[in-house]
C-alpha cells in the first residue's frame, strides 16, 4: 500500500519529480552547459531604478542628473549610496560652478561615465587603472588611456602597443596612429580614471574635490563583488596606490613602471602583463575568460582556434590581404597627389598639432609620477 501511495503522489507531482531528478543528475552536478565566465561570478542585483529616483530629493535629482541618466544601471545599483553622500553632491555642486563662470571641462558631460556602458558591472574581467583625463578638445571621452577618433595614440598609448607586440607578435597597431580603446572595454576591460573630469587646457584641475574616493570605491567593488577574480592592471606608484588592499589570494594584480616616456624604458615594456592576465583569466575561467587585445578588424590575439585552415588556405588569405591593401594605398596616393600639395600640407600639420598637443598632458603626469615615487622613497627611508 504504501509503495502504491509513493508512485501515486509521484505521477501527480510529475513535474516537481522530474526537476528533482534533473537536479540530482551527475551532469547537472558539474554543470555541462556553464554560464559564460563574466557572468557566472556575480548574481544579479535587484534594483529598482525608478523607486530609487522618487525617493531622491528635489536638489538630488537635480544634481545627480548626469549618473541618472549615464551611469549604467549595473554600477548604479552598488554605487548608488555613494552618489547621495555630502561629498559627492559637493563635487558635482564644485562641476556646475565650473559650467556656471564660464570653465570648460572634459570629457564631454555624456562621456563622463563610458566606462560603465562600454563595461557592465557583470562583464569586468580586467581593470586598468589611469589617472586624469586628457584635457584638451577631441581626447578624452571616459575610458583611461583612450582618445577619440581622430586624435593619435599618445606617448603612453603608443608604449602600450610597444609592449602588446612583444606579448603578441600578432597585435596589429591601429591604422592612423588611432587611439580609440573601445573594443577593448566591450571585451571586459574597465579602464578608469582616478579623477574622471578636467578643466580645459588645465592638467589635474579637478583632483581632490571628490572623484578619488569615488572611483576608489568603484575599484574595491569590483574586488569585493566579482568573487571568481580579475586583473588588476596598476601602472605607476600613483595607480599601485590604488590596488594596495585588493585580496591578491582572489585576484591577480599586475604592477609596474608607467608607460609614460619617462619610465616605460625602465621595465614597462618588459612586462608582459597583457599575456600574463590572459594566462591567469584562461585558468580561471577557461578559454572563455581570454582577452583579445586585438584593434583592428580581423586581427586577434586570441588563441588560435581555427587549426583545421590549410598552409594554402592561410597564405591566400595573405596574398588577397596584401593585394587589397597595395590596392588601397595606391588610391589613396593618387587621391592625395590630385588634391595637390596645398592641400596636403595643412593636414600633416594638424596631425602634428595633435601629436604635440598631448606634450603638456605628459609633463603633467611625469611630474606626478616623479613626485609619487619621491614620496614612495621617503616613506621607505622612514620605514
Amino acid at each position: 500500500m504504501s509503495t502504491l501511495k509513493r508512485k501515486a503522489n509521484s505521477a501527480a507531482n510529475g513535474t516537481d519529480a522530474k526537476k528533482t531528478k534533473a537536479n540530482g543528475s551527475i551532469v547537472s552536478f558539474f554543470g555541462a552547459a556553464p554560464k559564460p565566465a563574466a557572468a557566472a561570478a556575480t548574481p544579479v542585483v535587484k534594483f529598482d531604478k525608478a523607486k530609487w529616483v522618487a525617493g531622491l530629493s528635489d536638489e538630488q535629482r537635480d544634481l545627480l542628473k548626469l549618473e541618472i541618466e549615464t551611469l549604467d544601471v549595473s554600477w548604479l545599483a552598488h554605487l548608488k549610496d555613494d552618489i547621495t553622500t555630502k561629498e559627492f553632491l559637493d563635487l558635482k555642486r564644485f562641476l556646475e560652478r565650473e559650467l556656471s563662470t564660464g570653465r570648460k571641462w572634459f570629457p564631454p558631460k555624456e562621456d563622463v561615465y563610458s566606462w560603465s556602458r562600454h563595461t557592465p558591472f557583470h562583464n569586468v574581467k580586467v581593470v586598468i587603472v589611469g589617472q586624469d583625463p586628457y584635457h584638451n578638445i577631441n581626447q578624452a571621452h571616459g575610458l583611461a588611456f583612450s582618445v577619440s577618433p581622430p586624435t593619435p595614440a599618445p606617448p603612453s598609448l603608443k608604449n602600450m602597443y610597444i609592449a602588446l607586440k612583444k606579448d603578441y607578435p600578432s597585435f596589429v597597431i591601429p591604422p592612423n596612429k588611432g587611439g580609440l580603446l573601445t573594443p577593448w572595454a566591450e571585451r571586459g576591460v574597465l579602464m578608469i580614471n582616478t579623477c574622471l573630469t578636467v578643466r580645459a587646457h588645465e592638467a589635474n584641475s579637478h583632483s581632490n574635490r571628490g572623484w578619488e574616493r569615488f572611483t576608489q570605491k568603484v575599484i574595491d567593488l569590483v574586488a569585493q563583488k566579482r568573487t571568481r577574480g580579475v586583473v588588476y592592471m596598476a601602472w605607476g606608484t600613483p595607480a599601485g596606490k590604488r590596488v594596495q588592499k585588493i585580496d591578491r589570494g582572489r585576484h591577480l594584480v599586475l604592477q609596474s613602471v608607467h608607460p609614460s616616456p619617462l619610465s616605460a624604458s625602465r621595465g614597462f615594456f618588459d612586462c608582459n602583463h597583457f599575456k600574463k592576465s590572459n594566462e591567469w583569466l584562461v585558468n580561471r575561467y577557461g578559454a572563455e575568460g581570454e582577452i583579445d587585445w586585438a584593434l583592428v578588424p580581423g586581427n586577434s590575439t586570441k588563441a588560435v582556434v581555427e587549426e583545421t585552415k590549410t598552409a594554402t588556405e592561410t597564405k591566400t588569405a595573405t596574398e588577397v590581404k596584401t593585394a587589397t591593401e597595395a590596392k588601397t594605398a595606391t588610391e589613396v596616393k593618387t587621391t592625395t597627389e590630385a588634391k595637390g600639395d596645398k592641400e596636403t600640407k595643412p593636414d600633416v600639420k594638424k596631425v602634428e598639432d595633435k601629436e604635440n598637443e598631448f606634450e603638456e598632458d605628459e609633463e603633467a603626469l611625469e611630474e606626478a609620477l616623479r613626485l609619487a615615487e619621491a614620496e614612495a622613497e621617503m616613506a621607505k627611508k622612514e620605514d
